[in-house]
């Protein structure tokens, strides 16, 4: 890998996130400046700000040719957010699952998912199948802010107050201000993915690898790292409810709104390795979030370090995939018919010790105090 091409993929990973960083909060204030609500945007601006980088990249690489990129890119984004996004954050704090993720918003992202394989079975996502993302992005976002209107959860309330609009004034100096932090880190975004898509492509080429692998991969990574930033620092912060929330809204929105209008600019084709194995893992994750949600209402450390192994798993079979590894079918039926369904087993185990897997009233009395002692 040339010097040239190292430091393209470098500065476009710094760029992307810098530029989305600056992008969410020019404009959750902003939004907080003309007095929408800090609910509001924290499940609205917030989720499209950290899905900003994805959109920048896949929209790029469309335009380019190189589809391959763009549907790795979000294939990849989502698998890193639940298996090593979700695995870290769970590993600094056990994460809470609000009881709207468990019966709404998770099954949501396991339709989404399974429609856009659906769609992918011929070959192809085109316009049509983008126009009909398109739409299910604006009737959830739809949702998510009627749905805001009726939260009644003071906590929730106090943390995106305190998040985007407690130091908000409403002059027109800092609606200047956040305008100009917003159109700054759009252009650091743009420049960022151009930066990236470069560097991905070279690196394709030099190593003989599929577009699809480094877009799963590199490029994936790189675009999840505002999702990863910002739920590590809200579990710091002790949001450990909004970190989930964050994930699973932004896996949504990735579907939905990128891959919509990606799909809807220029027809997008899919792969049959991407349709044999990637979207169906994929999907096996976001199934897999139930019943770990489910349990407790919470995400364990050893539950994240699952996670974080599976994605470690995955990984390393693209790896052995891409070289042409002669030991690939003894890895594939090693996850295929121990771990996998060791694993399964497990989850049911835990499932059915907890008949009653929804939170009770005192166990959420407890988790409030908790959070409050933290």
């Amino acid at each position: 890998m040339s010097f040239p091409v190292l430091l393209s993929l470098l500065l476009g990973f710094v760029l992307l996130v810098a530029g989305a960083e600056g992008f969410v909060r020019g404009a959750a204030k902003l939004a907080a400046v003309i007095g929408l609500s800090p609910l509001v945007i924290g499940l609205t601006v917030v989720s499209y700000g950290t899905s900003a980088p994805e959109l920048a990249v896949s929209l790029r690489a469309s335009l380019l040719g190189q589809a391959e990129i763009a549907l790795g890119n979000v294939i990849g984004s989502n698998i890193f957010n639940i298996l090593m996004t979700l695995g870290i954050a769970s590993l600094i704090v056990p994460l809470t699952v609000a009881q709207q993720l468990i019966r709404l918003d998770v099954p949501i992202m396991i339709g989404v998912t399974g429609l856009m394989l659906m769609f992918a079975v011929d070959g192809e996502l085109g316009r049509l199948d983008g126009s009909i993302l398109l739409i299910g992005s604006i009737v959830y976002t739809g949702f998510l802010v009627i749905q805001s209107r009726r939260e009644v959860d003071e906590e929730v309330q106090a943390e995106y107050e305190r998040e985007y609009a407690g130091t908000s004034q409403r002059g027109w100096k800092d609606a200047f201000q956040n305008v100009s932090i917003l159109v700054v880190g759009l252009v650091m975004l743009v420049i960022g993915a151009n930066l990236l898509v470069f560097g991905a492509t070279e690196v394709a080429e030099a190593m003989g690898v599929s577009q699809l692998i480094i877009g799963l991969t590199i490029v994936a990574i790189g675009t999840s790292l505002p999702e990863l930033a910002t739920s590590v620092v809200a579990c710091y912060r002790g949001e450990r409810d909004i970190a989930v929330g964050n994930i699973v809204g932004s896996n949504i929105f990735n579907i939905l709104t990128i891959l919509g209008v990606t799909a809807t600019v220029t027809s997008v084709p899919v792969s049959s390795a991407a349709i044999s194995f990637d979207i169906p893992v994929m999907l096996a994750v976001a199934i897999a979030c139930l019943p770990i949600f489910y349990t407790g209402n919470r995400i364990s450390r050893w539950e994240g370090l699952l996670f974080i192994s599976y994605y470690v798993a995955y990984s390393a079979y693209l790896g052995l995939d891409a070289v042409g590894h002669d030991q690939l079918g003894l890895f594939s039926n090693v996850m295929l018919l121990f771990v996998i369904p060791l694993t399964v087993v497990t989850l049911l185990t835990i499932l059915f010790r907890r008949p009653n897997g929804l939170t009770t009233a005192k166990q959420k009395q407890a988790e409030a105090e908790s959070r409050r002692n933290d």
